[in-house]
């Protein structure tokens, strides 16, 4: 599990060509590129979006796992991101979202930030 890579840079595509299967594939592909784009991101070589901890991806294979999904995905299928790692594509049908994202859902009891900190070391 790799956070750092300072070395890679970024940047979205732009233009008319298309690197997904759809425009409702390469939309958020480019949103999350863009993300981590030296002009836009706060740390990039972190996967730091802003806020100090904000993170675009848990780490950069999971960066990578989730390009890589969205430019495969199919008009019948729905990425799920959990926590900014990619946990599972599912057959769904072409009017279903085709990614669904939940970060930091903690339940109270555990909504600390002293428990976020220990799970964000985890990975």
């Amino acid at each position: 599990m790799t956070r750092i890579d300072n070395a890679r840079v970024i940047r979205a595509p732009r233009g008319p060509e298309i690197s997904a299967k759809s425009w409702l594939t390469e939309a958020p592909l480019r949103m999350l590129m863009n993300n981590l784009d030296p002009e836009v991101a706060e740390r990039p070589g972190e996967l730091v979006v802003y806020g100090g901890i904000g993170r675009a991806a848990r780490d950069w294979e999971s960066f990578d796992r989730i390009v890589a999904a969205l430019r495969r995905l199919e008009g019948d299928q729905t990425l799920l991101i959990q926590s900014g790692k990619p946990v599972g594509v599912f057959r769904t049908h072409a009017d279903a979202p085709r990614v669904l994202l939940a970060n930091s859902n903690l339940v109270p009891h555990w909504a600390t930030w002293d428990h976020f900190h220990h799970l964000d070391r985890l990975g």
